[in-house]
């Protein structure tokens, strides 16, 4: 467990979660005073202060519920500000400080080699400044080519500046799961990428990119490695399974479900009801990104996205949600349980019983966090109760879709739900470090108890 650094400096005092946490918190106010600026606003005025926090909040926490339209209430400096914002938060600010500190040739303190082991979801800190500049690398690479393509096929409909800018503000946001878009700029057109719902080009550029976002640069770099290690390690072979086992049930329940609903799929001919299926069930564990009228989904579709969300994506990723390794441990602890056995075993390897503990713990307490925040904004807002908890969970989970609430929100609603993504952005870092368990051994066993279960 990590000890607070003795010192009259009291940044040197907190722990690295907490420090991830301040330096969070520092910025989403140093966003949210560059949005307050008149020239962020397209009125030429400052938009209100809460406004301009729940922005910069939903930014840096990569979720993309937005009260205001990006691409008609902002500027091109506040949508530099938004953009800058997503790329830091989606990479962590350590991440991007590690990088400066390198390219001035800094040395990296053991401290920050902590911190850094905490923003990556890693178990020590061998190799971790490797890690660092493998992730650079990657994102850099990802967001350059996903830029050049959509670049080309927006060209097709735009001039060639404006194509340029777009395809690069939507690559960052799409592989960092963010889900903000500036389509509300161009006059009659749909929000988010439901113009190309049934666009193989889009679809096929967008789909990999936020499955790339969502499964985490620990897994990126196994899947490049493998081809000389010749294996992978047992979090990719999890995270790999679970991501695709999650993306084909979504996206047939998905299909199933809105078949026949005029406002969703049954306009659409056949390859169009594929693409869009299985483009929602990508995007509902983290991304943002819509190609359907998600309030004009049956309330079956909308549940069973509630769900998807809670999931979300996985470790060390800019997704969000009680990650998809967690949800194998929880349904391994079933499976294990039915069979009469007493470990739960992934790809011939045991899992800690102190894992499962923690995968427990996390989801129960996520669950109830969005319960609690659901029931306490159907006091105060005027909505579904299906609508606030979509709502609510897709703020916890980072995940970004909405069911139109957000633009709706009450001051306190708005409040509640930058609370969400904070604590939903944080919530594996600093959950996780809170439930390590101490290196001292108890003194003592109570004797064993029985309780009646079911």
């Amino acid at each position: 467990m990590f000890k607070p650094v003795k010192s009259r400096n009291p940044l040197l005092r907190l722990n690295p979660p907490q420090v991830l946490a301040v330096g969070f918190l520092i910025m989403i106010l140093a966003g949210s005073g560059l949005l307050y600026l008149p020239a962020a606003s397209s009125s030429g005025e400052s938009m209100p202060y809460l406004d301009a926090v729940f922005m910069a909040a939903s930014a840096t926490c990569v979720t993309g519920l937005s009260v205001l339209n990006p691409g008609v209430d902002l500027t091109t400096f506040g949508q530099l500000v938004i953009i800058g914002l997503v790329q830091v938060g989606g990479l962590g600010f350590m991440t991007v400080a590690t990088l400066i500190a390198l390219v001035f040739r800094r040395r990296i303190t053991f401290r920050e080699r902590l911190i850094l082991q905490e923003t990556l979801s890693q178990h020590s800190t061998e190799g971790i400044i490797r890690l660092i500049r493998k992730v650079m690398l990657y994102a850099l690479v990802i967001e350059t080519v996903g830029a050049l393509l959509l670049f080309t096929r927006f060209a097709f409909e735009m001039p060639l500046g404006q194509a340029a800018y777009f395809g690069a503000f939507h690559s960052i946001s799409i592989f960092n799961n963010a889900g903000f878009d500036l389509f509300g700029a161009i006059e009659g057109r749909a929000g988010s990428l439901m113009h190309y719902v049934d666009d193989p080009f889009v679809n096929l550029i967008a789909m990999p990119m936020i499955l790339l976002g969502g499964i985490g640069f620990i897994v990126i770099a196994d899947l490049l490695d493998f081809p000389q290690k010749r294996k992978l390690s047992l979090h990719s072979k999890v995270v790999l399974a679970m991501t695709g086992l999650l993306v084909v049930v979504g996206a047939v329940v998905i299909f199933i479900f809105e078949f026949s609903n005029p406002a969703t799929l049954k306009s659409l001919d056949t390859s169009g009801k594929i693409f869009a299926s299985v483009f929602q069930s990508i995007t509902s564990r983290s991304a943002g990104m819509m190609t359907l009228d998600i309030a004009g989904m049956r309330q079956a579709t909308q549940f069973f996205m509630v769900i998807m969300m809670f999931i979300g994506a996985a470790p060390g990723s800019a997704g969000g949600g009680i990650k998809v390794t967690t949800f194998a441990i929880l349904i391994g602890a079933v499976w294990a349980m039915i069979r009469g056995k007493q470990d739960i075993v992934f790809f011939r390897y045991r899992i800690g019983s102190d894992r499962v503990y923690k995968a427990i713990t996390f989801s129960l307490l996520s669950f109830l966090l969005i319960v609690v925040a659901a029931m306490i904004l159907s006091a105060t807002e005027n909505f579904s109760f299906l609508g606030i908890l979509f709502e609510t969970t897709s703020a916890y989970a980072t995940a970004g879709i909405s069911m139109g609430l957000t633009s709706q929100l009450t001051p306190f609603g708005q409040f509640m739900i930058i609370m969400l993504m904070f604590v939903g952005r944080l919530g594996p870092i600093t959950l996780a470090f809170t439930l390590t368990p101490r290196m001292d051994n108890e003194p003592f066993r109570y004797p064993e108890g029985k309780v009646t279960i079911g």
